[in-house]
């Protein structure tokens, strides 16, 4: 019989996929992970909670729904912290849904996931308070997959207020450094939904309060993280040396015995600043450098604020990306092979990737290709709502200067299209 009053720590309840479970009310999820966490096998999981093992089997295989009155049942007999569950629909929308159906299911999850108050009574602020912000963003992140960008944007903005708004009250407490980071997360969010907006500016600002919260978090992996991307960032709009400056203050940060997954991560990032200022050499001492990381054996569970190990296919997309800013088109081509070969990258990811791709077909003369690679790509810009995506392959059209081809009339219509919308 497990026992009922070994409660898990308080970190459990921040681990990022328990703070994205709770924070869309997936009860299965939740359950899982404290059953793996106790080490109890479903079996003792019910008996728990006082259910039948055939009751809790359906529940974690999502087969069985839960009413209101169950969920705070089981949360009581686990100790699941009521607060931080949010109440939502966590029914996903339904397959071959279209993009009005995922809005709405956007705008639905998003409200319940922001339901907390804008201004908590000083009283309120604890050791739950920076978990409860993380998970709204765990659940935001999540969305981000599905969602247009601009159907977050909005819920987005108003969680980096509310972090900023409690951080400020929290500055003299035990709990300011924790906040700080939820902050930088928040701030972190906002910007990478700008960027996809196509609105550089104020995807700069929200990267710089991202960098100025983890500053003020004194972490160094999240501080980093988030130099990487503002450094990323730069180098894809064009000011690769800012970039180069900003993934080495990076680098300085983590230090030399980084986590291999930040590691490799940012020596991806000074390979495409180098590749983008045509130093060839600097960029695949970078390359070789990210290789070498991932294939090291500890490079398993990456570390927060990273959701997933940075592997060989990921450094292959890296690999692509400078190839292509180095006018080495066949390089170019064999790693995106391999980038695509090995994992499937999330969609708008995949979108940007193919414009890449595009760009080293039409620098290796294959304009069929390239032309219908771009089409691809502006297909995943519209269904997701990506105008950076849009941008980008607009950008590319306008780049050739070729002899016309059959290849280009209807993508030009369908750009044409795009804008009128």
């Amino acid at each position: 019989m497990p026992r009922r009053d070994s409660a898990l720590p308080r970190e459990f309840w921040a681990r990022p996929d328990i703070a994205a479970a709770l924070a869309t009310c997936d009860l299965p999820g939740v359950l899982e992970g404290v059953r793996a966490a106790q080490g109890w096998s479903q079996q003792e999981l019910a008996a728990a909670v006082g259910y039948s093992q055939s009751w809790v089997s359906r529940v974690v295989n999502r087969q069985q729904s839960l009413t209101v009155e169950q969920v705070r049942d089981l949360a009581g007999r686990l100790g699941i912290p009521i607060h931080l569950l949010r109440f939502a629909d966590t029914a996903a929308p339904e397959r071959g849904a279209g993009p009005t159906k995922r809005r709405e299911f956007g705008r639905v999850i998003t409200a319940a996931a922001l339901a907390v108050p804008v201004a908590p009574p000083p009283g309120d602020i604890g050791d739950h308070t920076a978990p409860t912000l993380r998970a709204i963003t765990g659940g935001q992140r999540r969305l981000d997959a599905s969602c247009p960008a601009r159907d977050l944007a909005a819920g987005a903005r108003a969680h980096v207020e509310l972090t900023a708004r409690t951080l400020a009250r929290a500055r003299r407490t035990p709990f300011a450094a924790d906040i700080a980071a939820a902050a930088g997360e928040a701030a972190g969010f906002a910007a990478w939904l700008h960027a996809d907006m196509d609105d550089t500016g104020t995807a700069r600002a929200h990267y710089r309060s991202a960098v100025r919260a983890a500053r003020l978090a004194g972490h160094p992996l999240l501080g980093a993280y988030m130099l990487g991307s503002l450094a990323f960032f730069e180098t894809d709009n064009g000011d690769a040396a800012a970039g180069l400056e900003l993934a080495g203050e990076a680098g300085r940060l983590v230090g030399a015995g980084a986590h291999p997954t930040a590691a490799a991560w940012l020596a991806c990032v000074r390979a495409v600043a180098h590749a983008a200022l045509g130093e060839p050499r600097a960029a695949d001492r970078a390359i070789a450098a990210a290789e070498a990381a991932v294939a090291r054996r500890d490079n398993a569970d990456p570390p927060w604020p990273w959701v997933f190990p940075f592997d060989a296919a990921k450094v292959a997309g890296y690999r692509a990306l400078a190839a292509v800013r180095l006018d080495r088109p066949a390089d170019a081509r064999r790693a995106f092979t391999e980038a695509f070969g090995q994992a499937a990258p999330a969609a708008k990811q995949r979108g940007v990737l193919m414009v890449e791709m595009a760009r080293a077909h039409l620098a290796a003369g294959d304009v069929d290709e390239a032309f219908r690679l771009a089409g691809e790509a502006l297909d995943v810009g519209l269904r997701h709502g990506s105008d950076r995506l849009v941008s980008r392959v607009r950008g590319l059209r306008r780049s050739y200067r070729g002899a016309p081809a059959r290849c280009l009339g209807d993508l030009d219509d369908r750009l044409a299209d795009a804008l009128a919308l």
